[in-house]
C-alpha cells in the first residue's frame, strides 16, 4: 500500500467515526502518518478534547477503526492543542 493509498484509507477510517464523534459535540482531524505508515496521529476536537473516555474512545473506536482499514497501523496517537 502506498503512503496516498494509507492516507486515503485513514481518512474513510475517520469518516466513518466522524458522525459518532459529531453526535457528542466532538470532532477528529488526521494530522499525520508517521514512522512507516505505522503510526497515525489526530487530534480530538470538540466536546471530544475534555471528555473522560476520549482515550477509550482512541484506542476502542478510532484505533479499531483505522486498523480495518489499514492493518499495518501499529498505533493511534492523540495529540492535543
Amino acid at each position: 500500500m502506498t503512503t496516498e493509498e494509507v492516507r486515503a484509507n485513514v481518512e474513510k477510517a475517520l469518516d466513518e467515526i466522524r458522525p459518532f464523534l459529531q453526535s457528542d459535540g466532538g470532532d477528529i482531524s488526521l494530522l499525520a502518518i508517521e514512522d512507516n505508515d505505522t503510526i497515525v496521529k489526530v487530534q480530538l476536537e470538540g466536546a471530544c478534547v475534555g471528555c473522560t473516555v476520549n482515550q477509550m474512545t482512541l484506542k476502542s473506536g478510532v484505533e479499531m477503526t483505522i486498523k480495518k482499514y489499514v492493518p499495518q497501523i501499529e498505533k493511534v496517537v492523540n495529540i492535543l492543542s
